[in-house]
């Protein structure tokens, strides 16, 4: 299956980065695309970096973002991962990956699960965690275990998304460095991140993707200096073997082909799952094992 994954800055407002995203959304299915992958919270800035109740008023046309990123599926003929903000009533909202068929229809949604609270990260603020579980969405192109960013730091829900027989995991994503920190701790993050992603590949036998966007975003509080996201947008197939990495900075579309069968053959030579020793396991649901 080709794959295209879309990596990208933010424009300056939604109505100019969408446009740039229906571009590079035309370029993957002119590429032969059949999956399209877009990246987090990807028509606007990344507004958690401070705690604004304004910033909730993004939420409130996301019915009519629904219906639009339905249409450019559709005219595209591509399954398409979109992240919204989603307002399901007065302070009650939700990260949100919605997954769109070829004709337009929504196929599944996923809730963010994972909630981060950190500087310039705020998401606690505006986001309530996921209520609908770690569910594969079905579709034309297969079962897609998808995830969102804060999600990635944690093998329990690539676990449970393989084990709800997911064929792919998929994580759309906004995670950057901060200018002042130096260049090993930079590095460290990186690495970090792209490390217990492979993981999740390798553990489960599964391939991976992980979209991220690019450019520097200042934060509008004026508190701190802003986030520069370092894109490194990458698919490791099933066996952690890396089929894309993408540079920091580049904005455009990434065209990758991923055999969706060698799972199968890496699971008989790897079977994980027959051995996991599930007798022994009750203690993960615990917090912490006094």
């Amino acid at each position: 299956m080709k794959i295209a994954l879309i990596q990208q800055k933010f424009h300056g407002s939604k109505e100019a980065t969408n446009s740039k995203t229906c571009e590079l959304i035309k370029q993957a299915k002119q590429g032969g695309a059949e999956l399209v992958v877009c990246q987090e919270l990807h028509q606007t800035q990344y507004f958690c970096q401070s705690e604004d109740t304004a910033f909730f008023d993004l939420a409130n046309e996301w019915e009519s973002d629904v219906a639009f990123w339905g249409k450019v599926a559709k005219q595209n003929g591509v399954v398409l991962v979109t992240s919204l903000f989603e307002k399901r009533t007065a302070g009650l909202y939700h990260n949100t990956a919605f997954v769109f068929e070829k004709d337009g229809s929504v196929a599944g949604k996923y809730r963010k699960m994972h909630i981060p609270d950190d500087p310039l990260f705020y998401e606690k603020f505006y986001f309530t965690p996921g209520d609908i579980g770690f569910e594969p969405i079905q579709t034309s192109v297969g079962k897609l275990g998808v995830l969102v960013c804060w999600d990635q730091w944690y093998p329990e829900a690539a676990r449970l998304m393989a084990l709800k027989g997911a064929e792919i995991l998929i994580y759309p994503t906004a995670i950057g460095w901060f200018d002042g920190d130096s260049d090993d701790e930079k590095s460290r993050q990186l690495e970090a991140w792209v490390a217990v992603q492979r993981g999740h590949a390798v553990a489960n036998g599964l391939p991976v993707v992980a979209v991220n966007r690019v450019g520097f975003e200042p934060d509008s509080s004026g508190v701190a200096d802003g986030i520069r996201f370092w894109g490194n947008s990458f698919v490791f197939g099933a066996q952690g073997e890396q089929v894309l990495r993408a540079d920091s900075q580049s904005e455009q579309c990434f065209l990758v082909d991923i055999d969706m069968k060698r799972s199968e053959e890496v699971r008989r030579i790897w079977p994980f799952l027959r051995d996991r020793r599930i007798d022994a396991y009750e203690n993960l649901t615990k917090r912490f094992i006094d």
